[in-house]
Formats: C-alpha cells, structure tokens, sequence
C-alpha cells in the first residue's frame, strides 16, 4: 500500500504516518527555548506546596495538601509533554508544502499545500511572551469536530513566527516558483537542537538586465488601515452577564479552599466584620448576593481588559490581497488574519436582556475559518455599542450604502399570529403536564399556577420575536434579521449564495407564509427569513440568490403551464 492510500486526507490537509511529498527542504526543530521554560514551570509548580510546608507549617495531610498537590501534578505533566512534544516534532516549509511530523506512541503526519493556506494566526501565552516564544497556528479551511487548525508550531521565537506569517500568507493564492530554504543553519531532524530557521524565498528566474520590460516590481506597502481600537468603556457592555455569577462562584469556593489550606477562617471573619448574628434573613441574603455580584463584576472587568488589551482591528494591505487583521491581549495575546477576499458578508447579534444597552456581538462570514473554534476567528469586535458595529460593519463591506444599517421591511400580521399560537399552546401544554402531575401526587395543586403565570411572558416572548423580524435587499446584499434571545442582523453577499430554499410548515401553509434560506459555502452554511408573506417569498429567494431562480420563475401576466 503506497503512501497516499495510508494517508487519510480530509480537505486540503493530509494526515499519515510517512511524509507524502518529496522535497529536499529540512526538517527543523522547535525552539530549545521551550525545554527551559518547562524546567521553570516544574519548579514554579511544585512551589506552593513547598511553602505552604515549610513557611507556614501546614500539616501534610490530603485534606489539607490536595490544592497544592493538584497544582504540582498538573504542572509536572505539562512540562513532561512539551518537553516530549519537543523531541518528537519536526516540520519544514518546502516549495509547495507545510508538513509537520509528530507524536510519541502514535507517529502523525500532515502537510498543507501553502496556495491552500487560509490563515497563519500567531498567539503567545503568557510563558511564551516571557520567553520571547510564539504559537503559529496555520489553517487550510477544514471543518474540525475538535476545532483544530490544520496543525499549529509551539513554540518558534517571535521573529520567525512573524516571518512565517509574512511567508505563508504571501504568494498563497499560487504554488510558489521558487524554493523555500533555510537561511540560517539547517540541520537534518537528528540534530539535535537546533535554532529555528528564518525563512526566505529565493526565487529561481532567467537572469535579464535590470532595465528588463518583463520583470514585476513589487506593489509599494501601504500603511495598515485601522478601522477600530479598543475603548475602556467598552467594559461596561460586559460587565453584567449569566458568566459573572459562575467566574464569582468560581473565585469565592477557590479562595474558602486556600485559605482553609492556611487554617484560615474566612467565613467567621466576614461575619465578625458585617455582624451577621444581628441580620434577618433580608440582610443576609443582600449581603450575600451583594459579594458575588461584586465578585462577578470585579471578575469580568479584568477578563475582559486582559482578553482585549490593545485591541486593533485593522486592513493590512498586501500585494495580491488584503487581510482583516485582530491583535488582542494582555498575557495572552493572539493576531488573527482573515482574507477580504474570501468575505462574504457580516452579521451583528444583539442578545436580549442586555439590547437596551445596544450590547452587540459582530462576526463576519467568510469561508476558511471555523465558526465553531474556540479562538472564535470569526469574531471582529469585543461585545460594544451597536453604533460602533454598524460602523465597523459597514466599512468592512466596503459599499456606499452600509446594509446593516438600511431600512427592513417588516413581515404580516400573519407572522405574529403564528408566534402567538405556538406561546399559547406552549403555555397550555405546561399547564397540562402539571396538572396531571398534580393528580397523580406527584406535586401539589398549587404547581398548576406556575403553567399560567407563564402565559404573559410567553405572550411578551412572541412579540419580541415579531418585532425582531425584517428583510431587504441593500445592493450586492440581502439582509435578513430574526431571532429572540439573539437578534442577529446578517448581511450576506448575493453572489455567494449558491442555493436558495423556499419552505413552509403546516401553520405557516394555513396563514401564508413561507421560509426563505439561503445557503452558502461561507459561515453556518445557511441564513434564514422566517414568516416571509407567500406570494412574495418567490421573488425574495431570486433576488437574495442574485437571480438564481429567473429561468424558472413564470413572467407577470404569462399562465403557468
């Protein structure tokens, strides 16, 4: 069985146990630099414990000891993989490819063709900045279950990560003429250690004079367009959110276990301290609430400064394409490149509870980039105020009408009516449910209150969703909005949709009224116009697929057949 029947190849990525491409380019190591910052790490990890022994004579008892021993254990095996990770992982930048070998009991190869190269993200924890380390992460598009890019190098020094960014992400779009070398001292993977490479491009071309009318001179590098930066106001739009209360949860149980750890009574300290023998249970529980809400509030402020810190979202120029640029972060920072050209539109979500703050989230649909990973390459802008989205939004797309902000139209009566019907039968079946749990015993009567008391937010909820809907057609774009604990705004290019859907349920047939979909290659794959009146929804579905329907669809006055 040959090499390419072994590798098992998903998109543009291949991935087997032998290297499928034949090159003479080296196989390089990561940076040594990390074997040290591992030993650190070893040692910062087994600290607390031996401090917590020795300077405050805690007994060494599991009750007592287990923090330190989990903080030790987890620390020991980081180091242990990455050093392992280290011995084990080669890669090399030829011609035509990326490949990376690696693995210790399972031996893994990949490569990636670079004119199939979609983003080249650079990332640095906190250890990789105090080690003048970085973590390259090179994407191929592929749609991972795990969420993974293609493969991603930790760690390479922070001059070469940027000069493999500058590499991979120029020239992409075709395979490169020339060979890739090393221009320092390449060394073969049995090395030893070895310093990572800086990459340069020689291209191989038939010498001609220097005045030649043939040759291309390079486009001149324009200066970065910066189209936002991060506000410090921005923090109170995520301030107040269901994840305060888990980080302040999360705080105070951590910060009890450390300090029992210490024999330290913080409880008995706090009560001395508000007098809580002399509160009513009114008193207590604002007390109690209070702290974690200070907690939580306190908690988030700093994530989200140390999430965004120097946010900069900004269009880089380059000479055969532009790219979308984010830098972010304090301790752990991450730049994230996406290609304007594979853009196909952008979207705003304006969560519920928070949308009389004008709170938004702002994502742009593009292909290459995974929605679902948890580096969220999607996302353009911190949770901010809705007038910077539509601004930031409007000049990505780069049209003369900015369509998040365009006028929609809004759907029938009709669609309210359906929305309505579902709160009503929602509510009635809940009410049911309850009452026959009530007379098996299973609950008391007084249960069946609940079912009712939920109608009016029912109600409440089915015109919030009625209010949210709207379509329109804004030049290149078709926008669409609906949703009810997220309103999401979606403006998508016409003629990125490559199917449109018109569907109708058995309510919706009964009230006339039809879904229109349009299907992309880009983003979640398919955006919605729920309720769209019946007899309109044809000519919406040929025009938000830029004319996709016309040679099916039957002209005015002309009887169908």
């Amino acid at each position: 069985m040959d090499d390419t029947t072994r590798a098992d190849i998903s998109g543009d990525v291949a991935a087997s146990t032998e290297p499928l491409v034949q090159t003479d380019a080296p196989w390089q190591r990561l940076h040594s630099r990390m074997i040290w910052v591992d030993a650190l790490q070893t040692v910062i990890s087994l600290a607390p414990g031996i401090v917590a022994i020795t300077v405050f004579d805690v007994e060494a008892d599991m009750s007592s000891m287990w923090p330190f021993v989990a903080i030790a254990v987890f620390g020991v095996l980081g180091a242990i993989s990455d050093a392992l990770r280290w011995v084990f992982t080669r890669y090399r930048v030829s011609e035509d490819y990326v490949e990376r070998r690696t693995g210790v009991l399972v031996r893994q190869y990949r490569s990636v063709r670079r004119d199939r190269i979609r983003s080249v993200d650079v990332e640095a924890r906190l250890r990789h900045r105090l080690s003048g380390l970085r973590i390259v992460r090179i994407g191929a598009g592929q749609q991972s279950a795990a969420g993974e890019a293609a493969f991603d190098l930790d760690a390479v020094l922070a001059a070469d990560a940027e000069q493999l960014q500058r590499i991979l992400l120029r020239d992409r779009r075709r395979p490169s003429s020339g060979t890739v070398a090393a221009g320092r001292t390449p060394q073969s993977p049995d090395d030893g250690d070895h310093q990572v490479a800086e990459i340069d491009i020689q291209v191989e071309a038939e010498s001609t004079d220097a005045g030649s009318q043939g040759s291309d001179d390079p486009m001149p590098e324009r200066a970065p367009q910066i189209l936002s930066r991060l506000q410090p106001r921005w923090v109170l739009y995520n301030l107040f959110n269901i994840w305060a209360l888990v980080l302040a949860a999360g705080v105070l149980w951590g910060g009890f276990w450390l300090a029992a750890t210490f024999n330290l009574d913080v409880l008995s300290y706090g009560r001395n301290l508000v007098a809580w023998d002399g509160l009513d249970w009114a008193g207590r529980t604002a007390i109690a609430v209070g702290v974690v809400a200070m907690v939580g509030v306190l908690g988030m402020a700093i994530t989200f400064f140390t999430s965004h810190w120097r946010f900069e979202l900004s269009r880089v120029f380059g000479a055969e394409t532009t790219m979308l640029r984010t830098r972010q972060g304090l301790f752990h920072t991450k730049e994230v490149n996406r290609d304007e050209g594979r853009i196909r539109g952008v979207a705003i979500a304006e969560p519920l509870l928070w949308r009389w703050l004008g709170v938004t989230d702002t994502t742009v649909i593009t292909t290459g980039l995974d929605a679902w990973s948890s580096s969220d390459p999607t996302t353009i802008l911190p949770r901010g105020p809705r007038a910077v989205a539509c601004r930031v939004s409007g000049e990505v797309l780069q049209t003369d009408v900015n369509p998040i902000t365009t006028p929609l139209q809004s759907h029938p009566g009709a669609a309210l009516r359906r929305r309505l019907w579902w709160a009503l039968a929602t509510a009635a079946i809940v009410t049911g449910v309850l009452w026959w749990l009530a007379r098996t015993d299973v609950i008391g009567f007084g249960w069946i209150w609940t079912g009712a008391v939920q109608l009016p937010f029912a109600v409440g909820a089915a015109l919030v969703a009625y209010r949210a809907l709207g379509h329109t057609i804004a030049g290149a774009y078709v926008v669409m909005r609906s949703g009810l604990l997220s309103r999401y705004t979606t403006a998508l290019q016409r003629d990125a949709v490559s199917t449109v859907a018109v569907s109708e349920s058995l309510l919706q047939r009964r009230l006339g009224l039809r879904t229109v979909s349009a299907m992309t290659a880009a983003g979640d794959g398919a955006y919605d116009a729920p309720d769209v009146p019946a007899d309109s929804a044809a000519e919406l579905a040929n025009l938000a697929s830029d004319g996709l329907l016309e040679p099916f669809l039957v002209p005015p006055g002309r009887p169908a057949d």
